[in-house]
């Protein structure tokens, strides 16, 4: 109980540092300022973004009573302007809060020349983000594929054991695991991004489920109907 108190205590600490991160892609940092959102998000579990910060040290592993056993859907989806089919290799896991999982994606280039691609991810419902843990994924990683050819992409995580004594995590028995990837392009800084407006990019990592999310974006928009993207280079 102890670790969910500072849990969540540290995600309190972090709500100045989130509202931040909104209101600078709110005013135009736009693309610039996704690596430093998806990052916060990674490392908070905020929008239904799983925590990249958790390891599996033993005191986050161990045995669970078996019924608390979790179903883990899988999700596969591609922007219209990459031409992949991506798909999960099963359709769902159940997994024991503290014991580690792997699953498979598999991903082909449809199309007919090399394309480089980014995925996106988030979890449903939100409020299990901080107690679901990838250890090795290949999400906000380019992943070039020549044309034609066909990867398997594994994903290994966990549930932190503490997930079955939060009270609030006692109406969750299934989770969706979502990717969505996108075709990537260089900004004018170097970055490599998602080529789709930011507002499609947010909604494919949770962003835009996120209550105050949503409300501090609401309070500093500038009138603009969409945060202007950094041109290509």
């Amino acid at each position: 109980m102890a670790r969910i108190r500072q849990r969540q205590s540290a995600k309190n600490r972090s709500l100045l540092f989130y509202t931040s991160a909104v209101i600078a892609l709110t005013l135009g940092v736009s693309y610039a300022a996704v690596p430093l959102y998806r990052a916060f998000c990674s490392a908070t579990g905020f929008g239904g973004t799983p925590m990249t910060s958790l390891k599996p040290t033993a005191e986050r592993l161990g045995a669970v009573p078996a019924n608390r056993r979790i179903k883990v859907h899988f999700n596969a989806d591609t922007s219209d302007a990459l031409p992949w089919s991506f798909t999960p290799q099963q359709k769902f896991v159940n997994v024991l809060p503290g014991e580690t999982s792997l699953a498979f994606y598999k991903a082909k280039n449809e199309g007919k020349e090399d394309i480089i691609g980014i995925a996106t991810y988030n979890v449903t419902p939100g409020k299990i983000a901080p107690y679901f843990a990838k250890v090795e994924c290949f999400c906000f990683e380019e992943q070039k594929l020549a044309a034609g050819e066909e990867v398997d992409m594994p994903l290994f995580f966990f549930i932190d054991k503490d997930f079955v004594d939060d009270p609030t995590m006692r109406d969750i028995d299934d989770v969706v695991l979502s990717y969505t990837f996108f075709k990537a392009r260089l900004t004018n800084k170097g970055h490599l991004v998602p080529d789709a407006p930011i507002e499609v990019v947010e909604a494919a990592s949770g962003f835009a489920d996120y209550e105050l999310a949503k409300q501090a974006h609401d309070e500093t928009k500038t009138g603009d109907a969409a945060a202007p993207s950094a041109p290509a280079s």
